[in-house]
């Protein structure tokens, strides 16, 4: 589905992203594990659009996407759920989700909002707050949320279990995993890579904005280097 080679990036002068590869099959979880200030972000932020590429090539579904604007793909099926959420925190909880579904007119938008309360049944609850009063945990639920309204067929993740309570990111990533059930390939960037492998089918282990392991996140979890770097084991 989503094939990226060469990738490299920088802001001014200074380069993050020095050449990756990277590839997600349809119906994957795929995580990038790594520190913080690995280029994670960056990296889902050029796949997203938002972010310049300065050589290399991102391809989705056999399309060329490195000049295709950031509006432009989500029409083609890519979604984002941001690094810190970035809810329309004045806006209402159902307000930020319409946002979420601003390409499409149709009936389905009542369904797919009846869909994301299922899924977070506190966002229905408090559907006619403002997003701004919820938690953190209830804004990462909304940002998530918001991205599926769209109806991507690939949902980037950028660390949606930062700063939220243990029983909270435990909630989280096994709604991630159920997202394979309902057809979304998610690309997930994560610090906590014990929690993002234990989902994922593969995983790229990322540092100073290069891919420095790869393989199956079952292969992953095991090898001693992640253990001792990542895992604290």
């Amino acid at each position: 589905m989503l094939t990226v080679e060469g990738l490299r990036s920088r802001y001014g002068r200074i380069e993050v992203l020095h050449g990756l590869d990277l590839e997600v099959a349809s119906g994957e979880i795929v995580t990038v594990v790594g520190a913080n200030g690995a280029g994670k972000t960056t990296l889902l932020k050029c796949l997203s659009g938002v972010q310049p590429v300065t050589a290399g090539s991102i391809v989705f579904r056999g399309e060329a996407l490195t000049t295709v604007p950031a509006h432009a793909r989500l029409q083609r099926g890519i979604a984002q759920s941001p690094e810190g959420r970035q809810i329309f925190t004045n806006l209402s909880v159902e307000d930020n989700l319409r946002l979420g579904a601003y390409l499409f007119r149709d009936e389905r938008v009542e369904r797919d909002m009846q869909d994301a309360f299922a899924m977070f049944p506190i966002l229905k609850q408090k559907r006619n707050l403002a997003a701004g009063g919820l938690s953190g945990g209830q804004q990462q639920m909304l940002a998530i949320a918001r991205a599926l309204m769209g109806r991507p067929s690939c949902l980037l993740l950028d660390e949606p279990s930062m700063g939220l309570a243990p029983l909270l990111v435990a909630q989280i990533f096994e709604v991630v995993k159920g997202l394979k059930s309902l057809g979304v390939t998610v690309l997930l960037v994560e610090q906590n890579a014990f929690g993002a492998l234990s989902i994922a089918d593969r995983g790229y282990v990322m540092e100073t904005g290069r891919i420095t392991m790869a393989g199956p996140a079952a292969e992953l979890i095991a090898d001693e280097r992640i253990r001792a770097a990542y895992l604290g084991l």
